[in-house]
């Protein structure tokens, strides 16, 4: 532990900013290519394949069962009693700006690793685990980028495949993404 770290000790939640603001330019530096390898949840929303770090999922869940919320936009499908829990469900597709996709067997819940902000992220497919290496990364953003944009890393391609490294962290602390009320 660094001195700087040292001295906040005694101020808990300083800490734990700080600790989090490294690890986020940790993760940065990982995507812009300046690590061995970067490791992310692979997941699809219509025909864009993405990746999230794998530090923004907690867990993976089939869709539960949902109570609508009143007054809410209509990307907020609303909450689910998740082992006890309330999380807010977001249709991802149509929080970008796209058409809600139709109901499947394949679509899951990307809950998002955060105690502050429970939520789940509906996403049309998972793939697993992806691994990709300093020379799969690109400068240059696959067409049909833009209404991810806010909310990328970056971008791998693989076999011919793009990869967009989709942050769940950015997108949760947007200002867009707080105001789900109508």
């Amino acid at each position: 532990m660094t001195s700087e770290l040292r001295s906040l000790r005694d101020q808990p939640f300083d800490l734990l900013q700080r600790l989090e603001s490294q690890l986020q330019v940790a993760r940065l530096d990982v995507v812009a290519g300046q690590a061995q390898g970067w490791t992310g949840l692979g997941f699809r929303l219509g025909d864009t394949w993405l990746v999230a770090p794998r530090d923004d999922v907690r867990e993976i869940i089939a869709p539960p069962k949902l109570t609508r919320i009143p007054n809410a936009k209509p990307w907020l499908l609303g909450v689910a009693n998740v082992r006890g829990a309330l999380l807010g469900v977001i249709d991802l597709n149509h929080f970008l700006g796209a058409e809600t996709a139709t109901a499947s067997r394949a679509q899951r819940l990307l809950v998002y690793n955060s105690d502050r902000v429970p939520v789940g992220f509906l996403v049309d497919e998972i793939v697993g685990h992806r691994q990709f290496t300093a020379n799969e990364q690109r400068a240059e953003l696959p067409e049909g980028s833009e209404p991810f944009l806010p909310y990328l890393l970056g971008a791998f391609v693989r076999d011919g495949q793009p990869w967009l490294a989709f942050s769940l962290h950015k997108l949760a602390m947007a200002d867009t993404f707080g105001h789900a009320g109508l």
